[in-house]
């Protein structure tokens, strides 16, 4: 073993020691941003790219279930990746069908696909929900997949599902719009049931939130890692939870 790996396990250990139990984070979104980037930098394809991102994510599972995490979010794809060119989007589709698939047959996760699956390849959709699932009495760290996702498209999903709903009750038009709250629209999230993440992590540097986890986040803190995804590793998982624990959470006040 190496003077530099010595040194990065002590940091590591340092790191873990210093967290606090009692302030991490029960619900933690991750922004898996930078694969492509990663992958032109290595003058590779950007396929290989998303496959060394997707490598990464059992892990990030690990190592948040070995630190407590109750739930985790994974943003893979986007509604406006949805838009991209067939040579790009097929390769891509297929790896995330794949790592699903994979992390299902673990049996050790709870798998939930959010986003809006009728957007997606009907191949795609029915591989994604069928090993999600598989999983549905698995007890442990909950992992929503969010496939297909927009934070716009879910919340007009939401407010789509709750007129619906309203419908089916002989409810009228104006007897919605005097009664909706919001937490009736909070009911019909891809999350429902969910707490709202504690900490949303970006990764590749990019300090934007991009759409993600739109009514969810309102209360989150936001970590930015430069690393690009297939490059995040435990040591800058465990920094984020230490910002986020020496953060003082406002809730808007």
């Amino acid at each position: 073993m190496d003077l530099s790996h010595l040194l990065y396990s002590a940091y590591e250990r340092r790191l873990i020691g210093d967290l606090p139990a009692d302030r991490l984070p029960r619900h933690v979104g991750v922004m898996l941003d930078g694969n492509r980037r990663w992958a032109r930098e290595k003058g590779a394809g950007t396929a290989e790219g998303h496959r060394a991102g997707a490598d990464n994510i059992e892990p990030f599972l690990q190592w948040s279930e070995d630190l407590g995490i109750e739930i985790v979010t994974l943003w893979l794809l986007s509604t406006d990746n949805l838009n991209r060119s067939p040579d790009e989007l097929a390769p891509l589709l297929a790896i995330i069908e794949d790592v699903v698939e994979q992390l299902a047959l673990h049996q050790r996760w709870r798998l939930n696909i959010v986003g809006a699956v009728d957007l997606l390849p009907e191949r795609t959709a029915s591989r994604l929900t069928a090993a999600a699932a598989s999983t549905t009495g698995v007890q442990g760290l909950v992992v929503n997949i969010a496939v297909g996702y927009g934070g716009r498209q879910e919340i007009a999903d939401a407010v789509r599902g709750m007129l619906r709903e309203a419908a089916a009750q002989g409810r009228t038009l104006e007897e919605v719009a005097a009664l909706v709250r919001i937490e009736h629209i909070a009911a019909h999230l891809y999350t429902k049931g969910q707490p709202d993440p504690d900490l949303v992590i970006r990764t590749s540097g990019e300090q934007r939130v991009g759409g993600f986890l739109l009514w969810q986040s309102t209360h989150s803190e936001f970590y930015f890692c430069e690393a690009y995804w297939p490059d995040f590793r435990r040591v800058d998982f465990l920094r984020a939870l230490r910002a986020y624990a020496d953060r003082e959470r406002r809730f808007g006040s």
